[in-house]
């Protein structure tokens, strides 16, 4: 016996499960986390196709099962298609997706990630941003977003610009962090100080990222 549900949320990841399947995870405002298998995604003119891309933001009907969940369907409301067309715009919204999958759980209010997530890949699309800058911001807001944001570095003399940026960060909620550009010193600060951030509080290898600083 299953029962379905519906949840608002992001495409994190989507790997092939068998010849014609998927497994797929999102990042949903109801549930957190989730995972279940698009059934049937790989044939050509599948109704979930849509469901098992990364990147995709929608509505997804979900069936829970005993065992593992079913994605039925999916109603998109964006494809990010521009980035999908942007190879190193491409590779930074799969580092921002992996390191969603490692701080998210299942169950948890993860609302204010979905919108970081969602805003950060608007920015990537745009030209108004240098996607070092918003490598930068969504490093450090998720951070801050997690609770583990200690603060500029002690050891550290930073110009008044970028803690200006730090304090602005902190206190802008996650659909509005993306309004600013920033002079290039200030966003070799700001990226420096995101590196030594996420070294110390998550010390965790991933795979995107050594691909994204080889190629990008």
């Amino acid at each position: 016996m299953s029962s379905n549900y519906e949840v608002t949320g992001m495409v994190l990841s989507s790997v092939p499960a068998g010849e014609y399947d998927r497994r797929v995870e999102i990042l949903t405002r109801e549930r957190g986390r989730i995972s279940g298998f698009a059934q049937g995604a790989r044939r050509p003119g599948s109704p979930v196709m849509a469901a098992a891309q990364p990147f995709v933001f929608g509505t997804f009907v979900i069936s829970e099962g005993r065992t593992a969940n079913k994605i039925r369907e999916a109603r998109v409301d964006n494809f990010f298609a521009g980035l999908r067309k942007d190879v190193s715009g491409s590779l930074y919204g799969t580092y921002f997706m992996e390191v969603l999958q490692y701080v998210t759980r299942e169950n948890n209010d993860e609302t204010a990630l979905l919108m970081l997530a969602y805003q950060t890949l608007r920015a990537l699309e745009s030209d108004a941003f240098d996607n070092r800058l918003v490598r930068a911001v969504f490093e450090i807001k998720t951070i801050m977003i997690e609770g583990e944001y200690p603060g500029p570095r002690r050891d550290t003399k930073y110009l008044d610009a970028t803690l200006y940026t730090l304090d602005f960060l902190f206190r802008t909620a996650p659909s509005r962090v993306y309004t600013f550009s920033v002079k290039p010193e200030v966003l070799e600060e700001l990226g420096s100080y995101a590196r030594w951030l996420c070294k110390k509080t998550w010390d965790h290898r991933f795979q995107s990222l050594e691909i994204l600083e080889l190629l990008a």
